[in-house]
């Protein structure tokens, strides 16, 4: 039987892939991953040759069947999300929780995240904080938005260029003009850091690449 490993890739900068990440992508039999055009690159600019298979959230039940067969007749697969850790905001606790239930070894090999990049550039304890990922679009949002409004830590959450606005505006709404401090394209050539009260950002903010927010209690 194989081992699922679970490999963080970066979040921007390529640079900030670890040895030991990259030992194994060279190592593993095969690659699952989001979007095979984003891998490539990665993959690419370490010289890496190995064979891809796409797996995100719409892919069907028999994509998640396969790689858990492939690793039961003795292959090692390296999970990997287009950026940071999979598993974390995005489709591969699916995959993971099946390998699971089939007795298959998981092994973490940890890297870059978007979630403790902008914890790091906090001024204010962030020793315990809340974290919720993506807001739903709709159901459960305005539950998720009171639990901001209440929260006691650190709240902190994704976010995407399409929503970063309206977000901001119905935590305002709803919790009240907090600072919070807000990091776009972290790692990348155009990274931004912004902190201050919702007000003010809100006229500062360019609607461009992705997003991580910590908002203060």
């Amino acid at each position: 039987m194989g081992i699922l490993y679970i490999v963080a890739t970066p979040i921007g900068n390529l640079e900030d892939i670890t040895l030991r990440a990259l030992k194994v992508l060279k190592e593993v039999d095969l690659i699952a991953c989001e979007d095979t055009r984003r891998t490539r690159l990665l993959l690419s600019h370490y010289q890496v040759s190995k064979p891809l298979v796409s797996f995100h959230q719409h892919s069907r039940l028999q994509k998640i069947d396969y790689l858990i067969s492939e690793i039961l007749k003795g292959k090692n697969i390296a999970l990997v999300s287009d950026a940071g850790t999979p598993g974390i905001a995005d489709p591969g606790g699916v995959l993971i929780a099946k390998a699971i239930a089939n007795m298959i070894e998981i092994e973490p090999i940890p890297g870059p995240s978007a979630l403790t990049a902008i914890l790091s550039t906090a001024d204010f304890p962030v020793d315990k904080f809340l974290f919720l990922g993506y807001l739903p679009k709709k159901k459960g949002r305005r539950k998720l938005l009171k639990l901001i409004a209440e929260a006691d830590y650190p709240l902190v959450i994704f976010e995407s260029p399409h929503r970063i606005i309206k977000t901001l505006k119905e935590i305002q709404q709803i919790a009240g003009d907090r600072y919070i401090i807000i990091g776009r394209e972290l790692t990348k050539k155009f990274q931004e850091v912004e902190r201050g009260p919702i007000s003010k950002l809100l006229f500062k903010i360019r609607p461009q690449g992705e997003f991580s927010l910590i908002i203060k209690p």
